[in-house]
């Protein structure tokens, strides 16, 4: 059978397993839930899974306005991050779900002031809801540094 021009090679999926995929899990930022990791990486990138503002020795939000919650989110996605093999100058894309657009400003304010050039592309995103009561969530694709594909 002749490929049509521009056809990836052929692959025999019984000859390997295929690309890995490993879960992260870290007590450095709280967990969203029990089942689900705090992020996976897989190919050489770490997908991870929605940060929130949580204080990761208590479980709770911390008081204080977007300013704080913020400050805490990017922390925690640093620490998740940090346990998978890469930082935040590695990210390549970021989520931000916000539940009150006029916390915009604020929010880009602490956000840029963690990152270097150059920027990850970003999304953001107004939402009615955010699990425990937080102002923001943050969904995140970074590269490892390790350059290890898993």
């Amino acid at each position: 059978m002749t490929k049509p021009p521009g056809a990836p090679p052929s692959h025999d999926a019984s000859s390997d397993s295929g690309p890995t995929r490993v879960a992260i899990r870290t007590s450095g930022a709280p967990a969203k839930s029990a089942i689900t990791a705090q992020a996976v990486c897989a190919g050489g990138f770490v997908f991870t899974a929605g940060v929130i503002p949580l204080d990761p020795d208590t479980h709770q939000l911390p008081s204080g306005d977007i300013t704080t919650q913020t400050h805490q989110v990017m922390r925690n996605l640093g620490a998740v991050l940090q346990a998978a093999g890469s930082s935040l100058d590695q990210l390549v894309s970021v989520t931000v779900y916000l539940r009150d657009w006029a916390d915009f400003d604020a929010m880009n304010q602490v956000y840029v002031s963690y990152l270097n050039p150059p920027l990850p592309a970003r999304a953001c995103v107004e939402v009615s809801h955010i699990g425990d009561d937080a102002s923001l969530e943050i969904v995140a694709v970074a590269l490892r540094e390790s350059g290890e594909e898993n």
